[in-house]
């Protein structure tokens, strides 16, 4: 597989399984919601995310449309491709990869949203709309690194977008939407301030993530990132066939996923979970079945199993659970698998 020489492999990254699965499971199912990393300094959080770019699958587009719309897909495309579609207009179809699209802290408004060119619109009596991040993002992972920091005009931006899968920029009367569905990923150290909860919630799963313990673990993290500023091609080459397996195993799993069914027991007990955790809301209950789903399709298993639906609950339960001022939240996974067993023989 081609890695750009400055990109560590994602396979190369030692221990941190739970983190490269949320990863993972967002890449197989977008609906999920995206993931949220939160740990410490130096443990490999935004280098797995940058990584990730080398495994995503291909998908359709119309070429040269500047939100990588999917021509079979009508409901979600720009008012040009669906103006195209509709009129049976001559378009061309191309397979181009998912992409990992970067927001800076630092992103204004206009740089996140796109711009609108008034004067041109005066003149000419037509839209001129020049894309912004959101843009970008459409079909694609949306990645904010110290997601903590952003200023809160922006974070607003992104709940608009998350929850409607639309942008919409209005300028002196003249508006332009386009859609904006991404996956949202992003990474923080929560010893720099907490996340506002309206944006917390809207992460489908959460990692807490920690620096290897085990004595051996950090020798091999540090043979491995010698070795790969010591020559990044070569070490990157060496695990192109680790990076190929997982990139198709990702692919069968997607095509996997539509086959994946459960017993409505699970969808009881993912509630029954929820309220006695003191969950608000139904978002958690919902993940939590897709989020079950989605591991059973990456084992290539046509039935959820209790094990799923408990792997799953600790992605979606921790920054979900009610807790109060200077209290953790540490979830009791023994607890949670007294629920699963008493709903499931």
């Amino acid at each position: 597989m081609n890695i750009e020489k400055n990109i560590y492999p994602f396979t190369a990254i030692v221990g941190q399984e739970k983190m490269k699965l949320a990863l993972i499971l967002n890449v197989i199912n977008p609906s999920l919601g995206g993931v949220l990393i939160r740990g410490e300094k130096g443990t490999a959080k935004s280098t797995a995310v940058r990584s990730l770019a080398d495994l995503l699958p291909e998908r359709t587009q119309v070429e040269g449309c500047k939100f990588s719309c999917d021509p079979s897909n009508i409901e979600q495309a720009c008012c040009q491709c669906s103006e195209r579609i509709k009129n049976n207009k001559p378009f061309n179809v191309v397979k181009s990869k998912m992409r990992v699209i970067d927001l800076p802290v630092s992103a204004t408004e206009d740089r996140v949203v796109g711009t609108l060119d008034i004067e041109y619109a005066i003149k000419k009596g037509e839209k001129k709309f020049e894309a912004g991040i959101l843009a970008q993002a459409n079909k694609n992972i949306l990645y904010v690194d110290e997601v903590n920091l952003l200023d809160d005009h922006v974070v607003d931006i992104l709940l608009d977008s998350a929850a409607m899968g639309v942008n919409t920029i209005e300028r002196e009367g003249i508006s332009f939407t386009h859609p904006a569905k991404f996956t949202l990923v992003g990474t923080m150290n929560p010893e720099e301030g907490d996340l506002r909860p309206q944006l917390l919630d809207r992460f489908g799963l959460v990692v807490d993530v920690k620096g290897e313990s085990d004595t051996l673990q950090r020798v091999e993290v540090i043979k491995r990132r010698l070795d790969f500023e010591k020559d990044p091609k070569v070490f990157a080459k060496s695990f192109d066939h680790e990076q190929l397996e997982l990139a198709n195993k990702i692919q069968k799993a997607m095509e996997f996923l539509p086959k994946v069914s459960f017993d409505d027991k699970l969808l009881e007990t993912a509630a029954k979970i929820s309220t006695f955790l003191g969950v608000d809301g139904h978002r958690a209950d919902i993940v939590m079945i897709k989020t079950a789903m989605t591991i059973a399709a990456y084992n290539m298993r046509e039935k959820v199993t209790k094990d799923d639906l408990k792997e799953a609950a600790t992605y979606v339960l921790p920054h979900r659970m009610r807790r109060r001022p200077f209290e953790d939240c540490e979830m009791d996974m023994d607890i949670i698998e007294q629920k699963i067993n008493e709903n499931i023989d």
